[in-house]
Formats: structure tokens, C-alpha cells, sequence
């Protein structure tokens, strides 16, 4: 029995040193063909200083109302380009990319709050619209832009006008469990955890595909466009940030406090946000107005423009 007992010491102090050890002999080889974050820009990008952090952002149109366009996860103000233009027709559109996407500013260390973390996004976005010079917008959010645009509402309801949420990530948690998260933040997962998020260069494609009602509608330059961001500097590290601050979301709860004008759309073929969680986040809302487009799946400003237009703008002219 001592011999048993001496034995499984032995195994379970060899399985602790392997996990304890094991990360730090794994090789991370560096990102191959990463670049700064200005070669990528396009003709049109902007950047400007928000809490610290650079921020990318596109602009368009002027005057009275503002919009500000929200993306949701793996995405960038990229997923706006079919809509920001037509948009303007009607008022200021600004369309950025939130931490650990696009061609904002991917950190290793800051100061003070932490930019990755969900519950730090809508002071980000206020903190973009003072900067800006923007004092009330129309937030329009999808997926988990849907999560800030909701969050911005509920903690700053004299700066947000009216909300359009687009198929909404609300119901989904999105975030950890809480014995999860001080492993996520151990010298081991911050070394291997970067490592981890660069396979979304294999799973990528499937999941964009499955945002889409008719994949076959997503050509070479659409994908070239989603994963341009992909060579910023630091983009792995970004990603895993993001993920290891992620906590679970409570606004399921909160909806029913929302008191503004507020537009929920939804594909009928959304297989990331069910379209049922729309309709239900419709019902919950007081007063909110839904639209299902039919034919359309996760991300209906891109693959189906036309109807998502028709919906903002008849939202917008009920607004004047």
C-alpha cells in the first residue's frame, strides 16, 4: 500500500510539473507577415487617440442624425461597407473597429481599464463620440456589437437616441465561467492562449460561411476583407486578450429597462443568433419594432443590403 501510495505521489507530481512546465517548452514561433497597422489601411481609414488606445474608423456624410456602426465577433467596420453610404444619406455614419479586431490598436499592457473587457466597450464608444464631438447617436449593432450598442444604452441613455440591433448576441452569455478565468490569465495560458487563437485561420472560412444564408455570395474579395486584419501586428495576442477577459453577460435581464426607440432585425436563416432570440428580444423590449428578412442570415448588411436599408431607413423616418 506504501509503495501504491509513493507511486501516485510520484505520477501526480510528474502530471502537475507537466502542466505547470508543459506551456513554456511549447515553441511560439513569431506571426509570419504581420504588419503595422498603416500599411493595411485604405484610402478612407481614419485613426484618433481614445482612452489611450488608436482607434481605426471609417466616416461618412454630416449633419444630424449620427449613426455609429458596431460590428460583431470576428468582424471589423469592414461588414459595413455595403451600407454606410446610403446611410449618410441621412446623417453622420461612423463605423469603427473595437479592440482585438480590425486595425485598432491591439495592446499587450495599459493602464487602467482594460479595453478587451465587454464591460469596458461602451465607455470606449462614448469616449470615441466625445472625441468626435458627437453628443447623441443612433447606436447600430451586430451579433456582439449588439452587446455594446445595448450596454452604451442602458449606462449612458441621455448620449444614445435610438437603437438598431442586428440579430443581437443578448441571450448568449458570451463570457466564462468564473473558475475558468484566473486559469485564462496564468503566465501558462498567456503564453500558449495566442498560439490557440491563430487557428481561426482554419476555422475562419466555416464560420463565416455559416453567418451567411447563401455562402456562395461570399467571393475572394469579401473574404480578402475579412481577413485583412489578420496581418495586423499582434493581432493573436488581441484575440486571446478578448477571450481571456470575457465574462458572462447579464443584459438578457436588463432589456426590459431600455426606454428608446429601438429597431430589432434579424435574417430568417441566422444560425449564430437564432431568429427566434430576435423575436424574443423584440417581445422584451418595450415598444421595440422587428423586422425578419427573408433569405438572410446572420449578417443582413452585408448579404442582404437592400432590405436591411429598407428597414433602418422607414426606422429612421419614424424617428424625425
Amino acid at each position: 500500500m506504501k509503495t501504491l501510495l509513493r507511486w501516485s505521489l510520484y505520477v501526480l507530481g510528474a502530471l502537475l510539473l507537466l502542466v505547470l512546465i508543459g506551456p513554456f517548452l511549447i515553441p511560439v514561433p513569431p506571426l509570419q507577415g504581420s504588419l503595422p497597422v498603416q500599411e493595411l489601411a485604405d484610402e478612407d481609414s481614419r485613426f484618433t487617440e481614445v482612452n489611450g488606445l488608436r482607434v481605426h474608423y471609417k466616416e461618412d456624410g454630416q449633419g444630424e442624425p449620427t449613426l455609429i456602426l458596431l460590428h460583431g465577433f470576428a468582424a471589423s467596420e469592414f461588414s459595413w461597407r455595403e451600407v454606410r453610404a446610403p446611410l449618410a444619406e441621412y446623417g453622420r455614419v461612423v463605423a469603427f473597429d473595437r479592440p482585438a479586431f480590425g486595425l485598432t490598436e491591439r495592446p499587450v499592457r495599459w493602464q487602467g481599464a482594460n479595453p478587451y473587457a465587454a464591460e469596458n466597450q461602451a465607455d470606449l464608444t462614448m469616449a470615441l463620440m466625445d472625441r468626435l464631438g458627437i453628443e447623441q447617436a443612433i447606436l447600430v449593432g451586430n451579433s456582439a456589437g449588439g452587446t455594446v450598442a445595448v450596454r452604451s444604452a442602458l449606462s449612458y441613455p441621455e448620449r444614445v437616441k435610438a437603437l438598431v440591433l442586428v440579430d443581437a448576441a443578448i441571450y448568449q452569455g458570451g463570457g466564462s465561467p468564473a473558475w475558468v478565468r484566473p486559469l485564462l490569465n496564468t503566465p501558462q495560458a498567456q503564453r500558449i492562449g495566442p498560439l490557440l487563437m491563430r487557428r481561426i485561420q482554419n476555422w475562419g472560412l466555416d464560420f463565416a460561411r455559416s453567418a451567411w444564408h447563401d455562402p456562395s455570395k461570399i467571393s475572394a474579395e469579401v473574404w480578402e476583407g475579412y481577413t485583412k486584419p489578420l496581418q495586423a501586428e499582434n493581432w493573436d495576442r488581441g484575440l486571446w486578450e478578448l477571450f481571456a477577459s470575457s465574462r458572462e453577460s447579464n443584459l438578457a435581464s436588463q432589456v426590459e429597462q431600455l426606454n428608446l426607440p429601438v429597431l430589432v432585425i434579424s435574417g430568417d436563416d441566422d444560425r449564430i443568433v437564432e431568429t427566434q432570440l430576435s423575436v424574443r428580444l423584440a417581445e422584451e423590449i418595450p415598444g421595440a419594432e422587428l423586422v425578419i428578412i427573408p433569405n438572410c442570415g446572420h449578417v443582413p448588411q452585408e448579404e442582404c443590403p437592400q432590405a436591411f436599408l429598407e428597414a433602418v431607413e422607414g426606422f429612421l423616418a419614424g424617428l424625425e
